[in-house]
């Protein structure tokens, strides 16, 4: 879509820039698509405003009422060649029904059409992006739900740090998901607004009402200052941010699933892996690969976007026109990945032997053994330079209960006894126990772990009632809108 104030078609603009070397390149035709059924919801929206305010005639609304039909049925394709497919349309009208469908396009500027066009389509994809979101939730939540007590192990560094649970992993990237998906909602409802009636920037003499064509086309309200409406993007901004913040996160849990495959510690449906051309027994998680490097386009896009944005002049600048591209390369990369993670952890397999052998290496259990000293009354320095002590006096840096005792009587000069059983400290030492008795909240204790996924269900819901509650907001406008159509034609 062409952001332009003036264009070259010879019925529209006449004949001074009809044509020349630069046409092809002035053209947005080939991205414009997208915008097609957006841009006529807008011209019906702005002929109905007109008529109701006696700027054209109830006769000449109905005839250009049915020359956008006519445009609508012929489909994109139908459509004669322009600069854009704003002009392109207002050309087919004039070519269907002559002068009288020029003045469809009074007391507005393609500036004004095509940012509400933009807006228009943009919700409508943040809204089906944040659907998406939330069937991932669902998916992950799920499985969580399903290995409360799966023992697996956690990482720093991407070294063993302490036992958790699948559930718990889990959890964290439901909860970042959600705060992703309440950005994507709170894009929406800033790109939610109407420019139409700024015209080319100044406003127009024509009493237009702004805030019909609004309610008509199910905004929300308006961006108010003329030069603003046209000019801004950073409702772009937003949201390609958003959908740049959504797809970090799947990279992460793309990553750590890549990461546990190759150390057998979680099985990746043959859906979403592959094999290789010429490696018979090989496996690969490509998915999860590919989901990872979303993250990359969403944020170029992101990048690309705030550079052709960075310094711009007002009003309108020709360089807005490319600004939108960045938009649907990132909604469509970012939707799709959302659903394939959601998939591929929905369908994987949990070997739950192999993630319990794993979760206690690396003396994993180090943390709650100084915990429970600390605990006995230790203070917590002296218990972190026992356990310390211990792991660097054992051949494999895993200590038992001897040597855990050795080191408390080296470092305190007192016996272990003294402030824990060794029943205590035994249980301390299993992963399964050390995880059981992490039950802050927040914590991969079970119970812990099945309060959070109570709230984040919650949650869940209360996005999906607030993503249901914007379309079915859009659609009363497209019912209001259709109403006022069928009273001309």
């Amino acid at each position: 879509m062409t952001d332009g104030d003036e264009g070259p078609d010879t019925v529209v603009r006449r004949d001074r820039f009809s044509g020349g070397p630069a046409r092809e390149f002035l053209s947005s035709m080939a991205d414009d698509e997208r915008i097609f059924a957006a841009d006529l919801a807008v011209d019906r929206a702005h002929v109905a405003m007109l008529a109701e305010q006696d700027i054209v005639a109830d006769d000449e609304a109905a005839i250009i009422y049915r020359a956008l039909d006519r445009v609508e049925e012929g489909g994109f394709s139908g459509l004669p060649d322009g600069e854009d497919v704003h002009e392109a349309i207002e050309t087919a009208v004039v070519d269907a029904v002559g002068p009288v469908g020029g003045k469809m396009h009074t007391a507005r500027s393609r500036n004004d059409e095509v940012a509400t066009c933009i807006r228009y389509r943009l919700r409508s994809d943040l809204l089906e992006v944040a659907r998406v979101a939330a069937g991932f939730r669902e998916q992950v939540a799920d499985t969580a739900a399903a290995n409360v007590e799966t023992v697996m192990p956690g990482y720093t560094h991407l070294q063993p740090a302490q036992p958790t649970t699948v559930a718990h992993w889990l959890s964290s990237y439901v909860q970042a998901a959600e705060r992703d998906t309440a950005r994507l909602l709170d894009a929406y409802d800033r790109t939610n607004r109407s420019p139409l009636g700024a015209a080319a920037f100044a406003g127009t003499p024509f009493d237009v009402d702004r805030e019909r064509t609004a309610d008509l086309l199910g905004f929300d309200g308006l961006v108010e200052n003329a030069m603003d409406a046209v000019s801004t993007r950073d409702f772009l901004l937003e949201s390609v941010a958003a959908l740049a913040g959504l797809a970090n996160t799947l990279s992460g849990l793309a990553e750590d699933l890549v990461v546990l495959a190759n150390k057998g510690l979680v099985a990746v449906h043959d859906d979403y892996a592959s094999t290789s051309s010429i490696m018979p027994q090989k496996k690969n998680p490509d998915t999860l690969e590919l989901v990872r490097a979303t993250a990359g386009d969403a944020s170029a896009a992101l990048n690309g976007l705030l550079t052709t944005l960075k310094g711009l002049p007002r009003s309108y600048n020709r360089d807005l026109q490319n600004a939108t591209g960045y938009a649907w390369e990132a909604v469509d990369a970012v939707t799709e990945a959302t659903a394939v993670a959601g998939g591929a952890v929905g369908t994987a397999t949990w070997p739950e032997r192999a993630l319990e052998a794993a979760a206690g290496e690396g003396f994993s259990t180090a943390t709650g053994v100084a915990d429970l000293l600390a605990m006995g009354g230790m203070p917590f320095r002296t218990a972190h330079e026992i356990v310390a002590s211990a792991a660097e006096d054992a051949t494999d840096g895993s200590p038992d209960l001897a040597t855990i005792e050795a080191a408390t009587r080296e470092v305190t000069g007192a016996a272990l006894s003294e402030y824990v059983s060794r029943e205590a400290v035994e249980s301390a030492l299993d992963p399964v126990e050390s995880v059981s008795s992490r039950d802050s909240r927040g914590g991969p204790g079970p119970d812990a772990a099945e309060a959070t996924l109570k709230e984040l269900t919650a949650s869940l819901e209360t996005h999906r009632d607030a993503i249901d509650e914007r379309q079915r907001r859009i659609q009363r406008a497209t019912d209001r809108r259709q109403e006022v159509v069928e009273r001309y034609v």
